[in-house]
């Protein structure tokens, strides 16, 4: 036996450290490509404003926080990110459950319709539910009802933008998990409740925390929706970081507000990494092709029609609204607003408009294989279940770039690559880079919780046999894991094509992205502007929507290799 100990153990040490310096080398490249365009863009803008003489102005901290105004956004911009998360995962997990264990017609379909809010710019978004629930929109005309002056018209917002989110990151799980262990509890004499409750939800805690994560990340930066429907009334830190740089051009008191922003986000992150990682276990994935079926009883097709209906009224809705005025034109109903894309005006754009779709998928597939490789690599860095605090700290990091406003990366951008050995200014990869950084985070939390749900018995056996870490990961990880990278993909595509908060100061007037082309419209008088502002959001709905239905048959096709 000690002999057997003795030839064994020395290549299971060997593994662990070959498996150590691949986990250090994966976060090497995250580590740098954070630095260099979050961490020194964002202290950047930093230090412009509160070291203005040359000196550090930290006292200017206290006089900001003095101010009422400023804890009144604080305290809303809190808890109205609290009941936006709340909300949405109440609406969207009985969503979650219906794409992952029901088949039925025009389910691809509608997986693909369920993400394009989630790409929209927010101004476009914020318009089209002023639309609805302002004076004038479809409710007041109906009931009488205007939600625009109350704050149900931000939270009713933010679901329809966050609404993929838990269904794409916890569905995709759920869809994983193999459902013959709730069986088994049933027949042990559990309820149906109860065998959820103690089987399959404990086995969803990490990917409904990292939903729930996503989730109050965004709403707590909301910026758009909090700018249209909130009014002089309501105001998030994202709005206030914004009114205080563009329009006061106070770059002390958004310094601060980023600062506390920063701080704020650092300690969820901080949290969120303790506690999920402590209810992670391994887990049984089965192929997700294997898990749905058809309804069965009027219980389970009760919820399926309560789930389409949750979808056609609070998803499909606002786009109808938006596709309706792109072709409401002043003659009538027609495509006077898109045949008015193909000309450049002089005004607005130094194209045509409607050059900003190539310039859009142009950036949006470089921003995506930037952040997949940079995601994946991280990703597969925090597999390890050994890995101390350090590492469990750059988890926590990765998620930064959605909780920092984008205001401030943004003009962090212009001011600290603008000149060598990082003079990016001239340079179009600088767009991506900034959607990159937004899509990273995507990558990184949808992938963390199957890859850390592989049994690392597995990888371990492989070790010991002398693979290679490489040939473990491509052995034993990537093919559990290719359904999670090929979801984190869109997450990706879809965030770069919808980003708006840095894009809008970085890209250059000659090649300015979809929503930057809609704002700018949007920000002229005249019905042409509007009109065509909306005709450029349709467009924007069906290039995501189309690129999400071939991603949807992509995945499809390739299930049985699982």
């Amino acid at each position: 036996m000690d002999l057997a100990r003795t030839e064994v153990e020395p290549p299971a040490r060997k593994g662990l450290s070959r498996g150590s310096a691949a986990r250090l080398g994966l976060m090497a490249l995250p580590v740098a490509f954070f630095g260099v365009f979050f961490a020194y863009p964002v202290a950047a803008i930093v230090a412009r404003g509160l070291q203005p003489d040359g000196a550090w102005q930290f006292g200017r901290i206290g006089d900001v926080l003095a101010q009422s105004g400023i804890r009144h956004v604080l305290w809303f911009t809190t808890w109205q990110a609290l009941a936006s998360t709340a909300l949405t995962l109440l609406i969207a997990l009985p969503g979650a459950y219906v794409f992952a264990r029901f088949d039925f017609r025009g389910k691809q379909v509608l997986r693909a319709v369920v993400t394009v809010p989630f790409v929209l710019p927010t101004v476009v978004v914020g318009t089209a539910f002023l639309a609805l629930v302002g004076r004038g929109g479809l409710l007041d005309e109906l009931w009488g009802v205007r939600l625009d002056t109350t704050v149900w018209a931000i939270l009713l917002a933010h679901v329809f933008f966050n609404y993929a989110v838990v269904v794409r990151t916890v569905g995709g799980l759920w869809a994983q998990l193999d459902p013959r262990q709730e069986e088994a509890a049933r027949m042990l004499g559990a309820s149906r409740f109860a065998a959820w409750r103690k089987v399959t939800l404990p086995a969803l805690a990490p990917a409904v925390a990292a939903a729930a994560l996503m989730v109050f990340l965004f709403t707590f930066t909301s910026f758009g929706v909090v700018q249209i429907l909130g009014g002089p009334t309501f105001s998030t830190l994202e709005v206030e970081i914004y009114r205080q740089t563009s329009e006061i051009f106070d770059l002390a008191t958004a310094a601060v507000l980023t600062i506390i922003q920063f701080m704020a986000v650092g300690a969820i992150l901080a949290v969120h990494a303790g506690t999920v990682r402590r209810r992670e276990t391994a887990l049984r994935l089965v192929d997700a092709s294997m898990t749905a079926r058809r309804p069965r009883g009027a219980g389970q097709w009760a919820l399926l029609g309560a789930v389409l209906a949750t979808v056609a009224v609070l998803l499909v809705l606002p786009l109808v609204v938006l596709v309706q005025r792109s072709f409401d034109a002043p003659g009538g109903h027609g495509l006077a607003y898109y045949r008015a894309l193909t000309h450049d005006d002089g005004g607005t754009f130094l194209v045509a408009p409607v050059n900003a779709i190539g310039t859009s998928l142009q950036y949006a597939f470089a921003a995506t294989a930037i952040a997949v490789l940079i995601g994946g690599s991280a990703a597969a860095a925090l597999t390890r279940r050994d890995a101390g605090r350090l590492v469990r700290g750059f988890d926590a990091l990765l998620m930064l770039p959605l909780g920092v406003s984008a205001v401030t990366v943004g003009f962090g951008f212009l001011i600290a690559l603008d000149e060598p050995p990082l003079n990016l200014r001239g340079s179009w990869i600088l767009v991506p880079l900034a959607q990159a950084l937004v899509g990273v985070p995507f990558v990184v939390r949808t992938m963390l919780p199957v890859l850390r749900a592989v049994d690392g018995r597995l990888r371990e056996a492989a070790a010991v046999l002398g693979a290679s870490p490489w040939r473990v990961w491509r052995e034993v990880d990537l093919p559990m894991v290719r359904r999670a990278l090929l979801v984190a993909a869109g997450f990706a595509f879809a965030v770069s094509l919808g980003e708006f908060g840095a894009t809008v100061f970085i890209a250059r007037p000659d090649n300015p992205t979809l929503p930057v082309a809609v704002a700018r419209l949007l920000g002229r008088a005249g019905d042409l502007n509007y009109g065509q502002a909306m005709a450029l959001s349709t467009i924007l709905m069906v290039v995501c929507a189309v690129a999400l239905l071939l991603l949807e048959r992509v995945r499809t096709d390739r299930t049985g290799e699982f």
